[in-house]
């Protein structure tokens, strides 16, 4: 099955969501190479962010993005995905001020770190976190090769 929806239920910024979804896109089918996905993302505001945050991982205050794993078995380097992705708009803003790049790149990084994560990834740990930023750098550098980011503002 392949499903793919996005839910832009924040004000911060206006986003270019059929760009964002070729994007994720991209990185679905060229990147990762997963044809079967059943994923929802939501893009919300950070007092959105923080009730999910709160609910769920019992960590108060807003985070940049949060991954839910739905697949009946999870496992290392997923075939298929299932799951939904929440990503916070203001804390791509604030974080990219931090970076010094776009809040459209770290939208688009959000993005990739939650698919790596429903693919398999993991961050707990230093050695498995720096195995998935060497991963989320080498998709966003694909990325940005493939596409305009800045785009993804209306």
């Amino acid at each position: 099955m392949t499903v793919l929806h996005f839910r832009n239920r924040q004000r911060t910024k206006r986003i270019n969501v059929p760009l964002l979804r070729r994007v994720t896109l991209f990185v679905l089918r060229d990147q990762l190479v997963l044809r079967e996905h059943e994923l929802c993302v939501h893009l919300v505001d950070a007092a959105a962010m923080a009730r999910v945050n709160e609910k769920f991982l019992q960590h108060t205050g807003s985070t940049d993005v949060i991954t839910f794993d739905y697949s009946e078995q999870p496992q290392p380097r997923a075939a298929t995905l299932h799951g939904e992705i929440f990503i916070s708009i203001p804390d791509a803003v604030a974080q990219a001020k931090e970076f010094n790049t776009t809040w459209q790149a770290e939208l688009a990084r959000y993005v990739i770190h939650g698919l790596l994560h429903l693919s398999g990834f993991d961050d707990l740990e230093p050695k498995l976190r720096r195995e998935m930023k060497r991963e989320e750098n080498r998709l966003l550098k694909a990325v940005e090769k493939e596409f305009r980011l800045r785009e993804l503002a209306r």
